[in-house]
């Protein structure tokens, strides 16, 4: 059976995207692009400073829209398939003569208006549900949502997340710790589709620790878009000065 797709957020587009527009400007000269960075223990030690052309960009709710139509297109697979007459089996030979008899005229026992005949007009497998995606479109949503979601003060920057050996007790602190930070309380609470942790690099013990959460996935920094961020409330952004390099090269 195919598995249900994850429910996709949906944000509030308010009013008209030149009113946006403006007050999203009001909000980027009111805040600066600094941000603090915390350990895994919960605790302030640095501050990095954002870029404004991937964490200052104005929110693109049709340009949003586009690309995940487009992402979700591209996922979908044809599974529903029917059999024409051609692809029945039987009906080769006319199920009476053509004249004579009084009957309709019929050529073969497995036209579509014969029982056990084909479908008319059914749905194929070799559809192609595909839709082309510019990547520069595809690069500006992905800013969009990173700017709304700073701006919503979901993003969280952590230094790295280390574990001696794999143990999902010692992630369970770690994700406490993160909900005790003022504004990601959720983090520690919230079931379904609660964050993405994103690594710069592989991470075995990491990566093996929180697996066994449901409301979790860890993801490369470089394997981000837009559909996956809309999937989850919070983004943990893991090694910020090697992440954010990563994902400003994206341009």
């Amino acid at each position: 059976m195919r598995s249900e797709p994850k429910r996709i957020r949906q944000y509030d587009e308010g009013a008209p995207e030149q009113s946006n527009d403006v007050m999203h400007q009001i909000w980027k000269s009111t805040n600066n692009m600094e941000q603090t960075i915390y350990n895994q223990e919960g605790k302030a030690i640095d501050k990095v400073n954002l870029p404004a052309d991937v964490f200052g960009v104005a929110w693109a709710s049709d340009l949003v829209k586009e690309v995940t139509l487009g992402m979700t297109a591209n996922m979908r697979h044809g599974t529903a398939h029917t059999k024409g007459r051609g692809d029945v089996r039987g009906g080769g030979k006319k199920p009476w003569q053509q004249k004579g008899t009084g009957r309709a005229r019929h050529g073969s026992t497995r036209s579509p208006i014969w029982v056990g005949g084909g479908v008319s007009h059914g749905p194929r497998k070799d559809k192609d549900y595909s839709q082309k995606i510019n990547k520069k479109k595809r690069i500006k949503a992905l800013y969009s949502i990173l700017s709304r979601k700073l701006k919503d003060n979901e993003i969280l920057f952590v230094d790295s997340i280390n574990f001696d050996k794999p143990k999902t007790a010692e992630a369970r602190k770690v994700l406490t710790n993160f909900g005790k930070i003022e504004g990601f309380k959720g983090i520690s609470q919230k079931k379904n589709n609660n964050a993405i942790i994103t690594l710069s690099k592989d991470n075995k013990n990491a990566e093996m620790s929180l697996r066994n959460f449901g409301n979790i996935t860890l993801e490369e920094v470089r394997n981000l878009n837009p559909l996956m961020l809309l999937q989850y409330k919070y983004l943990v952004v893991v090694d910020p000065k090697v992440a954010l390099s990563k994902i400003s090269g994206k341009l």
